[in-house]
Order: structure tokens, then C-alpha cells, then sequence
């Protein structure tokens, strides 16, 4: 016997062959029974299925590795048959010979410590391991082992074989007997262990399950839209398509979830993208934003999610599933931090209202793995919610008790913590493609379930699973066949709505102390963003606060831009530092050149001429929408030099235009002078760069204007004394007027004329021969008289 020899020291022991005429026939017509088998378990003959390189070091007991693909049912009843199928694969270095699989029934695992103390054990002990099942085809012997071959079996037993007694969970061995040429006896060569629910009536008071459900993903929208009145999204890529397309991670949740009675934990921002694939999109590209695809994917996932959450309970994380924990350690010192929460979690509801038209829950927090201490549950509560949801292996039991608490207590102001199952809730990860891990995993899950429900057989349990958050499509599927044969299966367990569980009465002794900051994992604080991080989204949130209050219609930037930074503190970049770096750093600089788009069109040196002159200054605003929360101010470097008559001015610009304001200035003194024009917000604080220009001042001074004060006086007195003299004169002779001669004068008149004057000059020339030229005295009487008053007459030349 296999147990003798080990009893004896012998490395390996031989192995009870019954009916070995059955083997042998076995051994002959496995080929042809292998291509019976079902797909999961492949044809026999000489299929080799590589794993791993053999080991040099696997001896013994562990010289083969078997793996149980399949366990069925999950729950066998007294008159049924259980079905194991499996692989073997040889790790040693030599060939096994007369291979034979069979069964052992080990004790009942009244613990569960003692559930997870089995899968890790791969040594077989003699006692502990139990005792071989016997009866008919119990047994399938295999054809040769070579090193690394692995070869599939099935064994279909009797469940009345196992010889199970009392409802428990039970441990059941597959073992590998057979020979090497180091060691050319029989002996156990490899054994797998598994528990093994089984219970012979229903339970009086079965365990409360409750199973969340998470859709949560990793962000997908940028901040930026296209200008369009729609403002259509630009995505980071198309990576949302995969996950929401059939066999992808987000559709294989909503269609496994549809037929469960789980509670959907859903972040809105994925509801909220998904919706906006649903509508014309862009994804960016190295070369640019190109028109999304995903719109008919996008449309049917939201329809099956709808119809899949339809009366079932509904729990909504804040926007963007920001990560608490990270707040509370990094961020509760960085101004306005903490204000994201509360706007987050008003815009969960009502995202997840209006696209699934269903109410959901926002009274719960969920910190990263459950993990807890006194910062935490301030952060997480801060923002409303009077639920957290935490984990055992967070919230240790400390009061001795034999048995699972309920998942509900209460840790103080009013604030319910609710705690999950460690064990259930970390089953379902790692790499559960392979079959053997899912069946572990779902063996383990149904283990646990019916072992805490024997704990105390008389007491009411509620349990609480809580996956990670981000589950494989695999992993979902492997959750999905546990909480199935719970429900249709089992006969210990049901799965209930997590308002449920949260209302259910804790235990006394169950621990309500919340762990000190001390106790927090270390390796989840290496994975919190950086207080770097908050202070940058507190930069962008000023940046995005000065930037509305400019804006006729700042909801098209503050929704995108807010909801972005909401993403900035997603939980689902921790592992991604510097994929988180990066989203931040173009959430910043798209924003920054948004505003950059309205500012102040630069001014070269100006000159001016005079006392006074009007300053334009030009406002450019490249936005599609007005600005009209801004004000322009001017001011100089010098106030003696050019003074500003009115300093700040109103600006309304529309979208897409510039518009010049004029400032009135005055001009005090000669020379250059630096203006600087700054644009400012209503609350007075500056926006944007000053802009700064030189003015060359040339005023006209006062020695200047007495020099052209004294030219012009010289200028009116040339002129009055030129007309005084033009007075004196008279008027000027006529030259084109006849000469007047004696023989024309009338009689009288020159009678009446007196004597002349000898001192009085001749008449001008041509009017007659003078007496020296003549030789005679004149005949013609002399009118013009120094002494008379009378005016000189027509053709009279007047000195003065």
C-alpha cells in the first residue's frame, strides 16, 4: 500500500491496483474514449500540451503536476455522479510508467483556514490526504508519461463512492500513481486537492450574499471638443470600443450581470462616454483628430446595460471614481482638493438618471481595496455618503469570534462601515483564463459560502463580495459561474441587494475600530497620486475659474474642463504614474491655450505730437463665443510725462473679432514714456500677460511759442504801417487815363484859380514841357497844394 511505504521512509509507495484487467483495457482504448470527451479535455493518444520546462528537482510526490479543469455539478446531490476532468503533465526528468488517476476522500474542513490550506500543499501525506475512493471505474490508468508530457483524463464516480458523511465542506484528492526508472515501484507520483461542497439537506437559515457588481473603467474623453455648437468629444483613442464590443471586458460584464441578482456599482463617466459614442465623435491621433466608429457598439451595449439594470439596485461612485485614499494622504492639504467630491458625486446621480432613466445610490464610499484609516473615512464621508465599504483583511476581527460577523457595523458618527469577505473578494483575480484556476477559484468560493453558513447553522449571516474593481472578462465569467451555482445549486446560500446586507443587524462583538494610519498597506501608498498631482489640478481649476467668468457661455468649457479634472484623481490610474502625468499636463495646456486665444494685440513705439492724443488698444478674442467679463487697464510708467485721463475701460469682444478700446491721455513733459495695457476680470484680477509699449512724448514748449508770438506781432505791424501809408497817399492816377491839357481847362475855372505857388513842384512828366525845357512859364495852374485839405487829385503822385 501507498501509505505503508511511506511509513516505511521509501520515497514513494505502491499503489492498490484493482481489477487491473480493467486498466489494462483502459490503457488500450483510451485513445479512442479521449476523442468522446468534451472540448474541454482533448484527445489523450499522443496530444502533448506544453506548459512549462520539466523540473530537475521534482521528485516524488511532486514529480507530476495535475490540474482539474472541471468539476460537475459544483454542488453534487447523494444520487448523482461527480465528474472530475483534469490534465497531468510529467515534471520530472524521467518517464512514468504504469500511470494510473484516481480519487481520494480527505476530511472534513470544519475551518476555514483548512479551505485554503489545501490548494497550496502539493507534497502528498499519507492520513491527512484520506482514503482512496474504490468501486467500479473509479480509476483510469494513462499511457506513458515522458518528461513534460501532459495527458487530459476524466473520472466519472459515484457520489455514494466518496462515502461523505455529515453536510460540510469535504477535501477531495487526484492523485497520480505509477513508476519511474529511478524508482520502479508504485507510488503516488502527484496529487491536487480541491474542497468539496456537500451538503445532504437544505439549511434552515441560509447566508445572505451580496455580489457587487462594478463597471468602472479607466478615462477615455479628453478635455477638448471641437468647436461646433455640439461640441463633439475627442476620445484618447479607441481603446472603449474593445471593452464595450462583444468579448470585451465591459460587454461580457453587462451580459453576465443581465441573468444575476447582483448590485451594479457603475462610475458615470463611463456612462458618460460610452453616450457620447453614441453621437458623432473624434479620436486623436498623432496626425489629428479623426472621426470615431464605435457609434452602433456604443448604442447597443447602453441598450443591453439598460435593460440589464431594469429593478435591480444601483450604486453610483462619484464622477470619474475619484480615489479616496490618495485624497485623504496626498490631497486634504492642497487647497480645494476635497471641493471636487461633493460636485462629483452630484453629477453621478444625475448622469445615471438620465441615461439609464434609474435612480441610483450615492450614499456609499469605496476606497481602494477596502483599505481604511481615520483620514480615509473623513475624506470618504465628506462628500455626503454615511456607507463605507471596507475589507476584513482591512477591519480585522479582533474579539475572538468562531464564527464570520455580518459585513455591517457602525464606526462611529453615524457612519456604517461594511466590511467585505477577504477571502471571497480577492478569489476572483489573477490569470483565470486557464481552467484549472477558474475551477479553484469557484470551488473555493462555494467552499467558503457553505462553510460560513456552518459556522453557527442557527445564526443569519450577510456577506458582502467585493471584486476588484476592474475584473478580466475572464474573471467576471468565473464570477459569474460561482454566484450561478450559488443561486440555482446551493442550498446554504442566496444572493440578496446590498441595501440588504447593509441593513442587517451586526454583531456585538464584531470589531468597529477603524485601523490607524500606521496600519495602511504600504504598497498601496506607493501607488497614490503625488500632492504634486493635487497642486497641479488646484492650478488648472484657478486657471479654469478665471477663464469662465470672462465667457457668455462658460458651459462649454467648465462641464468638459471640470469633469476632466474630476478624471485627473480617477482610482484607476494608480500603476499608471506616468500615463496619469500626462493626462493632467494636456488638460492643463489645452486649457491654457484656450485662454490664450483672447488677449492683447502687441503695439510697436508710438509717437505723439502735442499737448493731447487719443492711445487705441487692441483686444483680439479668437473663441467662438463673446467675452464680456473683462476689463482693460492703462497705465504709464511716468505720470509727470503722459497722463491717462481714464485708466480702466469696459471690453466686450465677440467671438471670433478684435475690438480697439482708445484711452484720452495728455502730455506733460518731452521724452519717452513705457504704457502697459492689462486686461482684468471682474473681480480684479489680472488675465493674461501685461502688454508693454514705448511712447516718444514731443510736446511744443514755451520758449517756442514766444518765438512764433514775436514773428507773427512783426507780421500785423508790417502790415498796419504799409496800410497808413497807402492812406496818406490817396488813391494812385489811373495809368491808362487821358492826359488833361490847357487848351481842355475851362475859362472860368482858371480864372477863379490863384496865383502860383514858385516853390510848388512842376507837373509830372508828360504832361507837358517843363519851363527850363520850353523856355516858357506854364500856362497850366498848379490844383495840388500842401496847405489845402482837399485830396490830391486823379493821377497825382503823393510823398510822404
Amino acid at each position: 500500500m501507498a501509505e505503508a511505504a511511506y511509513k516505511q521512509g521509501t520515497p514513494g509507495g505502491p499503489v492498490p491496483r484493482r481489477w487491473r484487467h480493467r486498466a489494462a483495457v483502459a490503457l488500450v482504448l483510451s485513445p479512442l474514449l479521449a476523442g468522446a470527451l468534451p472540448a474541454t479535455a482533448p484527445a489523450a493518444a499522443e496530444r502533448v500540451v506544453p506548459r512549462q520546462p520539466p523540473l530537475a528537482d521534482a521528485t516524488g510526490s511532486r514529480s507530476a503536476e495535475i490540474a482539474l479543469t472541471e468539476i460537475s455539478p459544483l454542488t453534487p446531490g447523494a444520487d448523482g455522479t461527480l465528474t472530475v476532468r483534469g490534465t497531468v503533465t510529467n515534471r520530472s526528468r524521467t518517464t512514468i510508467g504504469d500511470a494510473e488517476v484516481g480519487l481520494r476522500t480527505g476530511p472534513r474542513l470544519t475551518t476555514r483556514s483548512s479551505i485554503d490550506g489545501i490548494t497550496g500543499e502539493k507534497q502528498y501525506a499519507p492520513g491527512s490526504d484520506g482514503t482512496e475512493v474504490t468501486g467500479e471505474d473509479t480509476a483510469v490508468a494513462l499511457p506513458a508519461l515522458a518528461p513534460g508530457a501532459t495527458r487530459p483524463f476524466t473520472l466519472a464516480v459515484p457520489v455514494e463512492d466518496l462515502n461523505l458523511d455529515d453536510s460540510g465542506v469535504y477535501q477531495l484528492g487526484v492523485t497520480l500513481a505509477g513508476e519511474t526508472q529511478d524508482t520502479p515501484y508504485e507510488q503516488i507520483l502527484g496529487i491536487e486537492r480541491t474542497p468539496l461542497p456537500w451538503q445532504k439537506s437544505p439549511a434552515d437559515t441560509r447566508t445572505k450574499v451580496t455580489a457587487l457588481w462594478p463597471l468602472i473603467s479607466s478615462p477615455h474623453l479628453t478635455a477638448r471638443t471641437e468647436s461646433d455648437e455640439q461640441q463633439t468629444p475627442i476620445f484618447r483613442n479607441e481603446a472603449l470600443i474593445d471593452e464595450i464590443s462583444p468579448g470585451g471586458r465591459l460587454h461580457q460584464l453587462v451580459t453576465t450581470g443581465a441573468g444575476l441578482p447582483v448590485t451594479w456599482v457603475i462610475d458615470p463617466d463611463l456612462l458618460a462616454s460610452v453616450h457620447a459614442m453614441t453621437q458623432p465623435y473624434r479620436v486623436e491621433t498623432p496626425d489629428g483628430p479623426v472621426s470615431g466608429t464605435g457609434q452602433e457598439v456604443a448604442s447597443a451595449w447602453l441598450d443591453q446595460l439598460q435593460e440589464a439594470v431594469e429593478d435591480e439596485e444601483v450604486v453610483a461612485v462619484p464622477f470619474a471614481d475619484p480615489d479616496i485614499a490618495a485624497l485623504a494622504h496626498r490631497g486634504r492639504g492642497v487647497s480645494g482638493a476635497l471641493g471636487h467630491l461633493q460636485p462629483a458625486t452630484e453629477v453621478a446621480a444625475s448622469t445615471i438618471e438620465s441615461i439609464l432613466h434609474t435612480t441610483p445610490s450615492t450614499d456609499y464610499a469605496w476606497p481602494v481595496q477596502g483599505a481604511l484609516d481615520p483620514a480615509i473615512v473623513s475624506v470618504a464621508t465628506s462628500a455626503g455618503a454615511r456607507h463605507v465599504i471596507t475589507r476584513s483583511d482591512s477591519l480585522r476581527e479582533t474579539g475572538g469570534l468562531t464564527y464570520t460577523p455580518n459585513a455591517a457595523r457602525p464606526i462611529g458618527g453615524g457612519i456604517t462601515a461594511v466590511s467585505a469577505d477577504a477571502r471571497l473578494s480577492t478569489l476572483f483575480e489573477g490569470d483565470l483564463t486557464r481552467a484549472d484556476h477558474t475551477t479553484a477559484a469557484v470551488q473555493q468560493f462555494l467552499a467558503h459560502t457553505l462553510s460560513v453558513t456552518e459556522q453557527n447553522p442557527a445564526k443569519q449571516r450577510h456577506l458582502l463580495l467585493a471584486p476588484q474593481r476592474m475584473p478580466t472578462a475572464s474573471q467576471t465569467q468565473t464570477m459569474a459561474t460561482a454566484l450561478e451555482a450559488l443561486t440555482e445549486d446551493s442550498g446554504w446560500a442566496d444572493v440578496v441587494p446590498l441595501s440588504e446586507t447593509v441593513t442587517a443587524e451586526p454583531d456585538s462583538r464584531a470589531n468597529r475600530q477603524v485601523p490607524e494610519a500606521a496600519a495602511y498597506p504600504e504598497e498601496l501608498r506607493e501607488q497614490e497620486l503625488p500632492t504634486t498631482a493635487f497642486e497641479a489640478m488646484r492650478e488648472t481649476q484657478t486657471t479654469l475659474r478665471n477663464f469662465a467668468v470672462i465667457l457668455s457661455r462658460e458651459d462649454r468649457v467648465v462641464t468638459p474642463f471640470g469633469n476632466a479634472i474630476r478624471r485627473e484623481m480617477s482610482t484607476s490610474w494608480r500603476g499608471r504614474a506616468a500615463e496619469a502625468t500626462a493626462y493632467r499636463d494636456s488638460v492643463q495646456e489645452h486649457l491654457v491655450s484656450l485662454t490664450d486665444q483672447v488677449g492683447l494685440v502687441d503695439k510697436s513705439r508710438i509717437t505723439l505730437s502735442g499737448r493731447s492724443a487719443t492711445i487705441p488698444v487692441t483686444v483680439q478674442n479668437n473663441l467662438v463665443q463673446e467675452v464680456d467679463g473683462l476689463k482693460l487697464r492703462l497705465t504709464s510708467g511716468r505720470r509727470i510725462g503722459l497722463e491717462i485721463d481714464d485708466e480702466i475701460k469696459p471690453v466686450v469682444v465677440e467671438g471670433g473679432h478684435s475690438q480697439s478700446i482708445t484711452f484720452d491721455t495728455t502730455a506733460k513733459a518731452n521724452g519717452r514714456t513705457s504704457l502697459t495695457a492689462q486686461l482684468y476680470t471682474e473681480d480684479n484680477k489680472p488675465y493674461g500677460e501685461p502688454m508693454t509699449f514705448q511712447v516718444d512724448v514731443t510736446e511744443i514748449t514755451s520758449t517756442v511759442l514766444l518765438v512764433i508770438a514775436g514773428g507773427v506781432l512783426l507780421v500785423v505791424l508790417a502790415g498796419v504801417r504799409m496800410y497808413t501809408q497807402r492812406k496818406r497817399r490817396g488813391p494812385q492816377p489811373d495809368p491808362d487815363a487821358p492826359l488833361v491839357t490847357p487848351e481842355a481847362e475851362d475859362p472860368a475855372e482858371a480864372e477863379d484859380d490863384p496865383e502860383p505857388d514858385d516853390d510848388a513842384p512842376s507837373a509830372r512828366p508828360g504832361a507837358g514841357a517843363s519851363p527850363e525845357s520850353s523856355g516858357t512859364k506854364s500856362a497850366a495852374p498848379d490844383d495840388t497844394r500842401a496847405e489845402s485839405g482837399e485830396s490830391p487829385g486823379p493821377g497825382e503822385k503823393v510823398d510822404c
